[in-house]
């Protein structure tokens, strides 16, 4: 069989439904006529972050695989691929690459070498016979350990090369380990005796799928709990013990209670500094839990290494603590003091999320969404800067992998492409992207690839007609020259790519907008709203 026919088998088998990408790759054809669905985007990195949403909102289960063309495709590809390198997402990259007598030739652009400071593993197709044992790598990586992006390049001239028949390929195991049980036994020690413990769960709990094994920890030795933004909706945030989730900006709770902590159990995270997660207080005894054994001491002091499956250490720890702590602890006196904080920290906020004047406060707009939507059947991202910082403190997730949060480097426009992502992954739910004025312009294009593909996302733009904010950092630029000021009727652009859109300025309007936003796209109808904003600057910073 062909090379492009034998790929798609292979992919077939590992159950990839969904191909995003962008011409030309032949791969596109062979993966449709093996009843894999193509998806084909605007720009190459909006693909990238559809098949990242793909294997976020499915633990992995379902792996993202992304296609494009050689040389200024691979190029402009590079950005999706980092991100999911950052946020250590599995994706299944394919890029065309230049023929073989040519690859490594200057200035040719060579995907698996240029790729491979930011992938799992980087290779190329030069024997067709190879390509089981490429493949086979290739997915052990992806179903394997710490996710990443894997790139497998395919040369130009590869595609009518012969693979042996018949097929022998079948589909690779998934597999975990867990924690030293020496170790197990002296954090499971360490938390029955903490006198003011916090959790602090990553994003490694949705990937095990440890959701139960987190809130039954939790309850068992009453510990607040707080996640990362790619943690976020792995405990419930309207549970008692809940502090909320934290990147730039938090709930009041989260700073207080990680201050107060003695004893602080980091799960399925990386506790990577970053300014855009949070800033673990020093002089705390820290457990840290993570796959990946490079993380442990990397940002922060561990006394304690727990490396292994998030799902097969809490197990573990749940087993060993419950040879001396049968039943739950009281939570009423550490639930009433995380209530109590939550109700000063809102107090404080109320007048910004219930503001009613015009132009509307961007607070306003996220408050009435969350409590318009079936937030239970709700899948819902933010882009960078304000729209992550005024959501990420506020929305209350409280299923798991209902929300895609991330904490580190991020290319504007990067939700929108989640958002589609989420909803080819998960087509019974909401799936909303909130963004600004500024993101838009990145990848604003690709609401037609919504129309188009029939991927009917709501989509949140808060308009304030500037750079997110009027920049500080620029006086001169800004208040001499405008150059942050930015026009456009995004609305008017949905409804031209054949989507609805509606701009809102009035806060009585919010409701019943967000209401015909909701029905129009259980029409399969992509739609965007458009909120006049004001150039709302303060954040939910720790402290405030």
């Amino acid at each position: 069989m062909k090379l492009g026919t034998a790929i798609a088998e292979i992919m077939k088998r590992e159950g990839i439904e969904i191909l995003t990408g962008y011409p030309v790759n032949h791969l596109i054809e062979y993966a449709a006529n093996a009843d894999i669905r193509p998806v084909m985007v605007r720009q190459e990195r909006i693909g990238v972050h559809m098949a990242d949403a793909i294997s976020r909102v499915t633990s992995g289960r379902s792996i993202g695989a992304f296609c494009m063309q050689h040389g200024p495709g691979a190029e402009n590809a590079m950005g999706g691929v980092a991100q999911c390198y950052g946020e250590s997402v599995p994706v299944l990259v394919l890029p065309m690459g230049y023929a073989r007598r040519l690859a490594n030739i200057d200035p040719n652009f060579n995907s698996s070498q240029a790729m491979k400071a930011f992938s799992k593993s980087s290779e190329p197709i030069n024997i067709a016979a190879e390509v089981c044992n490429i493949f086979r790598r290739a997915f052990t990586k992806l179903k394997n350990g710490r996710g990443g992006p894997v790139i497998v390049e395919i040369p130009a001239d590869m595609w009518n090369e012969e693979v042996p028949e018949p097929l022998n390929y079948t589909p690779v195991l998934r597999t975990r380990y867990g924690a030293d049980p020496v170790h197990v036994k002296e954090a499971a020690a360490l938390l029955v005796n903490a006198k003011r413990p916090v959790i602090y769960a990553g994003q490694g709990v949705h990937y095990a799928q440890a959701w139960p094994q987190l809130k039954r920890l939790a309850e068992r030795l009453a510990i607040p709990v707080t996640t990362s933004l790619g943690g976020k909706s792995s405990f419930p945030e309207t549970h008692p013990l809940s502090l909320g989730s934290g990147g730039l900006a938090v709930p009041r709770a989260v700073p207080k209670f990680l201050g107060d902590a003695d004893v602080i159990f980091g799960i399925g995270c990386s506790f990577t500094e970053t300014s855009f997660g949070i800033a673990m207080p020093k002089g705390k005894t820290i457990i840290h839990a993570t796959l990946d054994p490079n993380h442990i001491n990397k940002d922060v002091e561990a006394k304690i290494g727990l490396v292994g499956d998030a799902g097969l250490v809490l197990d573990a720890l749940l087993e060993e603590i419950g040879k001396t702590v049968t039943s739950d602890r009281k939570a009423s006196a550490v639930a009433e003091e995380i209530a109590a904080s939550h109700k000063e920290w809102l107090a404080k906020w109320m007048p910004k999320l219930t503001h009613n004047e015009a132009p509307l406060n961007p607070y306003r707009v996220l408050w009435d969404l969350q409590h318009t939507v079936d937030i239970h059947n709700t899948i819902i991202t933010h882009d960078a800067g304000s729209p992550r910082d005024q959501l990420s403190p506020f929305w209350k997730s409280v299923e798991p992998l209902s929300y895609i949060g991330w904490g580190k480097t991020t290319q504007l426009g990067y939700g929108l492409g989640l958002a589609m992502g989420a909803k080819l992954a998960k087509p019974d739910k909401l799936c909303i992207n909130v963004w600004g004025d500024a993101a838009i312009g990145f990848t604003g294009m690709d609401f037609e690839t919504a129309v188009r593909e029939r991927i009917p996302i709501m989509s949140i733009l808060l308009n304030n007609f500037s750079m997110a904010i009027e920049l500080k950092v620029m006086p001169i630029s800004t208040e001499k020259y405008r150059s942050t000021d930015i026009s456009g009727d995004y609305a008017a652009m949905a409804r031209a790519f054949g989507g609805y859109g509606e701009r809102v300025t009035k806060p009585e309007d919010i409701i019943p907008a967000i209401k015909r936003g909701i029905q129009k796209t259980r029409e399969g109808v992509p739609v965007l709203l458009e909120f006049i904003t004001s150039k709302e600057t303060e954040v939910s910073r720790p402290g405030t």
